[in-house]
């Protein structure tokens, strides 16, 4: 799933590893991922939760206020739905930031991870939260895209080569589709964790692998 890949980059990087070396040559660095079970995923199948625990993971740590200026909530909204993040491990105290009183918070990993088989679970409401779960990430991989065509007149600039808006169709077996998403996430790991160089942005990227219908 699109949101079993980290947001975050490990602090200590392997000496090694180089920007300029092809990705071929590099190791997949696997991210520290949490696995969701029926009860996690009752924790985090909430709209707001699932973009609190993103943006901690993409920006670094917080306060509950402000997450909720970030996301145009009250502080008491943000706090409570970081509260039920945390009873489930999902976020945890960010020790050495803030001398005051307000709390500031962390995401716990790099990101989670999703077993599909939890959206045919026999009980309704962790189906029912699997479905939620889903429908989140592909709302947010939507708003992020429409987002960055709005902008990519005005930011793309030398970026533009780098950027992409594909779709495919192939025919493929269920292993054939398994072994192409597990070789797709290789590749994409393979440029985790690089030293920092001039002109380094945050780049997104989302893979979809969607089996049709049999009758499609």
């Amino acid at each position: 799933m699109p949101e079993s890949r980290s947001e975050n980059h490990p602090e200590n990087r392997p000496e090694s590893r180089t920007r300029n070396a092809p990705a071929e040559a590099r190791e997949p660095v696997e991210p520290t991922l949490r696995m969701l079970d029926a009860r996690a995923l009752r924790g985090l199948a909430h709209p707001l939760r699932m973009q609190l625990l993103a943006d901690l993971r993409r920006e670094g740590p917080a306060t509950a206020s402000q997450l909720a200026e970030r996301f145009g909530e009250s502080s008491g909204s943000t706090s409570y739905h970081l509260r039920q993040l945390a009873a489930h491990g999902f976020v945890e105290d960010a020790v050495g930031h803030g001398k005051g009183r307000e709390r500031w918070w962390q995401a716990a990993h790099e990101g989670t991870g999703f077993d599909g088989s939890l959206i045919h679970d026999a009980d309704p409401a962790t189906s029912s939260a699997a479905a939620v779960f889903l429908q989140t990430v592909a709302t947010n991989h939507a708003q992020e895209v429409s987002a960055w065509i709005s902008e990519a007149q005005t930011r793309l600039g030398r970026w533009e080569p780098g950027a992409d808006l594909s779709d495919f169709t192939l025919r493929l077996t269920p292993g054939q589709s398994e072994e192409l998403v597990g070789r797709l996430h290789d590749v994409v790991n393979t440029y985790r964790d690089l030293p920092e160089a001039e002109g380094t942005r945050t780049v997104r990227i989302h893979t979809h692998v969607l089996p049709r219908s049999a009758s499609e």
